[in-house]
């Protein structure tokens, strides 16, 4: 089997920032929503930096009103998964897209996500859980908010609680309070750090939010002495290598740092963040990977073993999908 073919497991992706640019114009023709400025020339977004991203992020989201519009919106984005052979994924969702905060109109959205996440296990075999996300530049009270719909929707399905956004505002523990809600519940837990904070805010998640997984995470390389506790400890890094080249946290992919991670034992998952942003597919990540460590598919088996292994998900789950990971033709 080869390396593009291989299936795949991803732990790293937000619901809204996988949406399809041809999704969100087809929603905003339907609403009469003017989103002229986000979408480049080819239909592509368009933006010039993170903090720009994060506006053009944000206005795509705009369009998504409904539950509906994210049952839709769930179906659109596990098809494209499904087209790089991904048969598990972990998908950040923000409630404070999703009614605002509101447990009540949180579980009306989340019932539509699931229903689509179900349909598309029983009709293409992708397995979808579900990580809720405090948008860190909406601040440590709004996270409460987000901490108690994660908290309340707890289960099967919500099996964990993130956060993402803007590391330049505040600390990682200025929300430790939402992240002690989400343990209580028995969410497993994740932060966004070490993509633009550095190699402090990775040690400042780990410490003050007590975290088993850091989305990202790479900077943590500016700290060899980090790294090793990274590594002695098991914290998995959930590394979006594309993501990263296009918004020029690194130059180039012989730049990156996850062969030198991976090399002095840290664990690292490959994902794709919010891949139409960054024109990148599970494929193309595997595949530019490949060609610039001269990985094999061994290295990629081993990539799945570790993605499954800190996946957030039963163990009864863990099982089905490590059965999907095994070469057709063995």
């Amino acid at each position: 089997m080869s390396i593009t073919d291989l299936p795949k497991i991803e732990l790293h992706m937000h619901l809204e920032g996988a949406a399809p640019p041809s999704f969100i114009r087809g929603l905003a023709a339907e609403k009469k929503v003017d989103l002229t400025g986000i979408f480049d020339e080819r239909g592509a977004y368009k933006y010039k930096d993170f903090w720009d991203f994060l506006k053009v992020y944000e206005a795509a989201t705009s369009v998504l009103k409904t539950p509906q519009d994210y049952y839709r919106l769930t179906r659109a984005v596990l098809e494209e998964s499904v087209s790089s052979n991904v048969v598990y994924t972990e998908s950040f969702l923000a409630p404070d897209f999703c009614g605002g905060g509101d447990v009540s109109a949180w579980r009306d959205y989340l019932a539509a996500i699931k229903q689509a996440a179900d349909e598309m296990e029983a009709e293409e075999g992708i397995v979808m859980r579900a990580i809720p996300t405090c948008v860190r530049h909406f601040g440590p009270d709004q996270a409460k908010k987000t901490a108690r719909c994660a908290a309340e929707t707890a289960g099967a399905f919500v099996t964990g609680f993130g956060m993402g956004g803007d590391e330049a505002m505040g600390k990682q523990g200025d929300f430790a309070y939402a992240f002690d809600m989400a343990r209580e519940a028995e969410l497993r837990l994740t932060s966004h750090a070490g993509e633009w904070g550095g190699p402090e805010s990775v040690r400042d998640a780990i410490r003050d939010l007590k975290v088993e997984r850091i989305g990202h995470g790479v900077r943590a390389i500016e700290d060899l002495a980090l790294v090793d506790e990274i590594a002695e400890a098991g914290i998995v890094l959930e590394v979006c290598p594309g993501s990263n080249i296009a918004l020029q946290v690194y130059p180039k992919w012989s730049d990156h740092p996850i062969a030198k991670l991976r090399e002095r034992g840290v664990k690292v998952t490959v994902s794709t963040d919010d891949p139409p942003f960054f024109h990148s597919t599970m494929r193309q990540e595997f595949d530019r990977l490949a060609e610039t460590f001269g990985w094999e598919v061994e290295d990629f088996m081993e990539l799945n073993k570790t993605a499954l292994d800190a996946a957030f998900c039963d163990e009864a789950t863990r099982g089905e999908v490590a059965k999907k990971l095994e070469p057709a033709d063995a």
